[in-house]
């Protein structure tokens, strides 16, 4: 997979054991899906993750964080579909950005697209990621086909193919913000776990700041 052909890349050993475990001990107390907010102490062990980012969109800084802990006893599944959001510190009317929203008391808006398509996320896999434990799921060139209906979806999805982005604890997938994508139910014993980063190189305009991590 490439990332510019076809908006995904899996970066093995990204995360030594070390780096790892230190991720996992720190976000050990949260559960299920959570959006992380500045002072998570995330930000100091985000190297390697920083390094990656940065050599693939110069300038870049991490810009919202989530923790996804996946497992039988807390289990979800998401269709198909494109990152449309951002998360900034406080909302402000009259810049563009639309269809504001409060999740988990963090403003998110949908920002113009041009925003989108120059956003870059990780995904840090804190665990074994096999096909059993609810692999991402992405459709390989639907990045380069901008805003995508959403009855236009499965459409595109079938012309695009399949992969499954599966991993080792350590590994990083690194993809296009606006690639579709989606993911199944956990079916096998244990725990998936996945730091997402969204990554940005540009300013905000109209005083609007990234929430930040």
């Amino acid at each position: 997979m490439d990332l510019q052909r076809d908006g995904a890349e899996h970066i093995p050993a990204a995360f030594t054991a070390d780096g790892t475990s230190a991720l996992q001990q720190l976000l050990g107390g949260h559960r299920a899906s959570v959006r992380l907010k500045p002072g998570s102490g995330v930000s100091a062990l985000l190297g390697p993750a920083d390094a990656l980012a940065g050599e693939r969109l110069p300038g870049a800084r991490a810009v919202f964080a989530k923790f996804f802990d996946k497992s039988r006893d807390s289990n979800w599944s998401l269709a198909w579909h494109q990152d449309r959001t951002i998360a900034v510190h406080e909302r402000r009317d009259g810049s563009g950005f639309a269809a504001w929203t409060m999740k988990s008391g963090i403003a998110h808006a949908v920002p113009p697209y041009s925003y989108l398509e120059r956003m870059l996320v990780l995904r840090i896999h804190l665990d074994e990621t096999d096909g059993a434990r609810a692999p991402l799921l992405v459709a390989p060139g639907s990045h380069r086909l901008g805003p995508i209906a959403e009855p236009n979806i499965d459409i595109v999805v079938e012309r695009c193919g399949t992969h499954a982005c599966l991993a080792a604890a350590g590994d990083v997938w690194a993809y296009s913000a606006p690639i579709l994508h989606a993911s199944g139910p956990m079916r096998a014993p244990g725990r998936r776990r996945v730091l997402h980063l969204a990554y940005s190189a540009d300013e905000l305009p109209a005083g609007l700041d990234w929430l930040g991590v």
